[in-house]
């Protein structure tokens, strides 16, 4: 990526930002077209191009960009006076809402970016998850009074569940469920 990028105004960042949400959120990575996000970004294909070398560096941007902005919309002083698990849940909840004002496809995004498998970024995207709540409920939750959860109950698990509900709920229909919702 072209550190030039970044002496860009905002207001065009956050364009070429978005497009590039949109057009990926929507499209697998194989089927999103550059020439699509260049035009939704209201910029030639070739200054893409100029700021991005690829289109694979583009997406990872992409995914790294969002990454950090869904933390640090979440993490702020109030987060982490927040000891009740659910409430914790609620809270981030409301804090990806809010998110989604700024860069609406966003969670369309990273969802599609996560389930992706046979995609020519889905090593890149799967080396950061290798599992996705083993060390987000240590970093994340830790500030929770565990306490309050029957000793036979593991709040990894309700984490996970919480997480297949909600992805389950965001999908748009029972073919894109993953293969592990489908469980019994």
């Amino acid at each position: 990526m072209n550190n030039k990028f970044y002496e860009l105004p905002e207001e065009k960042q956050m364009r070429i930002i978005n497009a590039g949400f949109e057009v990926f959120a929507k499209n697998e990575y194989k089927k999103a077209s550059t020439e699509e996000i260049a035009s939704r970004a209201n910029i030639s294909k070739g200054l893409l191009f100029y700021y991005f070398h690829n289109k694979k560096s583009l997406y990872l941007f992409l995914y790294s960009y969002a990454e950090k902005l869904i933390k640090e919309s979440i993490i702020d002083l109030h987060f982490n006076e927040i000891t009740d698990f659910f409430e914790l849940c609620e809270y981030a909840a409301l804090q990806k809402y809010k998110l989604l004002h700024k860069s609406p496809h966003i969670m369309e995004f990273i969802m599609r970016a996560f389930y992706s498998q046979r995609e020519d970024v889905s090593d890149d995207i799967n080396k950061k998850f290798q599992n996705p709540t083993s060390g987000f409920l240590a970093k994340y939750f830790s500030k929770i009074d565990y306490s309050k959860f029957k000793p036979e109950i593991n709040p990894q698990d309700i984490l996970q569940m919480l997480i297949w509900m909600t992805d389950a709920i965001s999908m748009k229909n029972k073919d894109k469920i993953p293969h592990l919702y489908l469980m019994n």
